[in-house]
């Protein structure tokens, strides 16, 4: 008898999800089914919600997405993309974005912008891979997917936001270069910006101020590591002063996504330093750039979008390991269950930098 998947179908913004029920595929060749438990609500989840991003529709929405093996595929591998054995029940998480592996973009180690892309939770629900995204109860691997398993000191709120925000800032870092000894600014301070806190400090960097206009976050990325909890604004700028002898800091990561903040981004950042832009995943206004200022200031300036299928890698083991001290479980401020994924949402829109997890299987009490 087949599995019957509930699902909650994303029409367009402003219109309610449909709950729907698909029959599961038995997975051929190299897919895998896999029963979710666990989907967090990403930024860009709420960017699609809300209409300011477009998507594929009808589609299921989430891709930061946990979940055990139901079923292999006749020739799918009994291992994840490092090598550690898989078994029926196993967890697993995987890459959001699943690359050709031919195109120009591919074959020069950019997967995540493959020409031909699958990506979990953008997809539309159409076909045989329909169940492709997380706000369903099982999900159809793709052939060619990179999928790691879960540690099992990892509980699936630590885990299943790796598969976007942790590994998000393992990309960023991994382009960043040199972190140890460094006075690095982490603007917008929201899941994405408590952990850039958390794995800068690892990687031993001498200051790491957080800057964002909420106080609860600015507490929270005191908590993930940061040295400086600061304010937008003439706060953040004095600190920088101060602790750079007016230079300014060695590295920006601007993670807010909006475009004040990038402009300040480029004040701050001394010369011959760098500013990374990642938190822009919806249309912004125009900044301003003085082409002469980059050149006399010799700026780097680069964006970084996803993330490579090993950086997942890196986040996991991250979390499993320096990660373990910190509480990452509080990233996560609310569960509902799929029935509820309406309330999920708007929860989300206002969850003030937090993850909000949808768990199928999850009983309100």
């Amino acid at each position: 008898r087949r599995l019957m998947a509930r699902a909650a179908l994303f029409l367009g913004p402003g219109q309610p999800f449909q709950h729907v029920s698909i029959p599961t595929p038995e997975p051929r060749g190299r897919e895998i089914l896999v029963r979710v438990t666990c989907c967090t609500l990403c930024g860009s989840d709420l960017h699609t919600h809300a209409g300011r991003r477009q998507e594929p529709t009808p589609s299921i929405l989430g891709h930061e997405i946990g979940g055990r093996i139901e079923a292999f595929g006749p020739d799918a591998a009994r291992w994840d993309a490092s090598g550690t054995p898989a078994e029926l029940g196993t967890r697993i998480t995987w890459s959001v974005a699943v690359g050709c592996g031919s195109c120009f973009f591919c074959l020069h180690e950019l997967p995540q912008k493959c020409q031909r892309p699958h990506k979990y939770g953008h997809s539309c629900a159409t076909g045989p891979y329909a169940l492709s995204g997380g706000l369903a109860d099982y999900l159809l691997l793709v052939p060619g997917t990179s999928w790691f398993v879960i540690p099992d000191q990892l509980t699936d709120s630590v885990a299943v936001p790796a598969n976007c925000a942790t590994a998000t800032v393992a990309s960023i870092l991994r382009q960043a270069g040199t972190i140890s000894g460094q006075t690095v600014l982490v603007v917008g301070a929201g899941t994405l910006g408590a952990t850039a806190c958390a794995m800068v400090q690892s990687l031993g960097a001498q200051w790491v101020l957080a800057s964002d206009p909420i106080l609860s976050n600015r507490e929270r990325a005191r908590a993930f590591g940061a040295t400086h909890a600061l304010a937008p604004g003439p706060e953040t700028v004095e600190a920088v002063a101060l602790l750079t002898q007016g230079r300014g800091v060695d590295l920006v990561l601007e993670l807010a996504g909006k475009w004040d903040s990038v402009q300040s981004s480029l004040k701050l950042v001394r010369t011959g330093g760098t500013v990374i832009l990642a938190g822009t995943v919806s249309p912004t206004p125009m900044v301003p750039i003085d082409p002469e200022q980059l050149v006399r200031r010799m700026l780097t300036i680069r964006g970084v979008h996803n993330y490579h299928p090993l950086d997942l890698r890196t986040a996991l083991d991250f979390l499993a390991g320096p990660g373990q001290s910190l509480p990452f479980a509080s990233l996560v401020s609310a569960r509902y269950a799929l029935s509820d994924v309406e309330v999920a949402f708007q929860h989300a829109h206002s969850s003030g930098g937090t993850r909000i997890a949808v768990v199928p299987e999850f009983t309100p009490e």
